[in-house]
C-alpha cells in the first residue's frame, strides 16, 4: 500500500518512470505478503485494490498525455472491476467513473456515455461524498456533446444524481 502512495506522488508530478518503479515494487510486495503476517487494517489491499489504484494514477497521467497512458489506465481499471464486482460499492463506483473519463480522454464518446451511465448507477448505490465529487468532475466531459443522445442522457443522469 505504501508503494502505491509513492507511485501516486510520482504520478501527480508527472514522473512516469518513478511511477512505474513504485508500482512494480507494490506488486512485488503484494505477491510476497502472507495474509497471516499482515496487520488487520491492510486486509482490504489486494490485487483488485492495486489494479484500481494503478488505473486511477494512470488516468491522472493520461489527462496530460492520453495517447501514452489511456489504454493502460483502462486495462488496470477493467482488471479492478473484474476482481471487485459491484458488491465493492464505493470502489466499484470509482472504477466506473475512471473508465468513463478514460473513454472521454480517448475520444470514444459512445463508450464514454455508456460507462458514464454505469458510473451513475454505481454511484447511486453509495452515499460517498467522494464518489459524488468525482462524478462531478466527470460532468464537464459530457458538455459539448449535445448532438449525442447517449451523452445527453448520461449528463442528465449525472446532474440529477448530484442535485438529489
Amino acid at each position: 500500500m505504501l508503494h502505491t502512495r509513492e507511485a501516486w506522488a510520482y504520478a501527480t508530478q508527472g514522473r512516469h518512470a518513478g511511477f512505474q518503479r513504485a508500482t512494480a515494487r507494490a506488486a512485488e510486495a503484494l505477491a510476497a505478503a502472507g495474509s497471516d503476517e499482515e496487520p488487520y487494517w491492510i486486509a482490504y489491499f489486494d490485487e483488485a485494490e492495486l489494479a484500481g489504484v494503478t488505473g486511477g494514477r494512470l488516468l491522472d497521467l493520461a489527462r496530460a498525455d492520453p495517447r501514452r497512458h489511456a489504454a493502460q489506465a483502462a486495462a488496470e481499471i477493467r482488471t479492478a472491476l473484474a476482481y471487485r464486482g459491484q458488491e465493492a460499492g464505493r470502489s466499484h463506483a470509482f472504477d466506473r467513473i475512471g473508465l468513463a473519463e478514460r473513454q472521454f480522454l480517448a475520444g470514444d464518446i459512445r463508450s464514454a456515455a455508456a460507462e458514464a451511465t454505469l458510473a451513475v448507477q454505481a454511484a447511486r448505490g453509495t452515499q460517498s461524498g467522494r464518489v459524488r465529487a468525482q462524478l462531478g468532475q466527470l460532468y464537464p466531459y459530457t458538455v459539448g456533446h449535445s448532438a449525442s443522445r447517449p451523452v445527453r442522457e448520461a449528463r442528465d443522469s449525472i446532474r440529477d444524481l448530484l442535485s438529489s
